[in-house]
């Protein structure tokens, strides 16, 4: 078994997927690079290394105001945390609060984002011994 996809439920399928293509570089999955004139109900952004993707599918559903409403969420390895958390803000991303990291736990090396529609994501800068 392997995981082919995570798909991320929005409002507009390509904007969310615009926003995921800049703020981690990942190219489109071929066939999902231009703008289908009737709709984008479903792309995906092709995570490098493998065959797995990070999907949008069109959903007219509410997203629920964290951390009650998230089931899932994505969380991106980064090289430099500060860089990427100012990367993060260019490209649209809200900070949340109430996050371990805010708390003062200084194991964790992460901080916690909304993406434009509001689906929670994490930037982490994983210790030197993690793999």
């Amino acid at each position: 078994m392997r995981l082919r996809n995570v798909t991320v439920d929005a409002r507009d399928p390509r904007a969310l997927a615009e926003f995921y293509r800049r703020l981690t570089g990942w190219a489109y999955t071929p066939g999902h690079e231009v703008a289908d004139p009737a709709g984008d109900d479903w792309l995906s952004l092709q995570v490098p290394g493998g065959a797995s993707r990070l999907a949008f599918q069109r959903s007219d559903a509410e997203v629920r105001p964290w951390p009650g409403g998230a089931r899932v969420h994505v969380d991106l390895d980064v090289p430099d945390l500060d860089a990427a958390h100012e990367h993060a803000l260019a490209c649209g991303a809200r900070p949340l609060t109430g996050t371990p990291e805010d708390e003062g736990h200084p194991d964790d090396l992460f901080r916690v984002y909304a993406d434009p529609e509001g689906h929670p994501f994490c930037l982490s800068s994983p210790p030197l011994d993690h793999p």
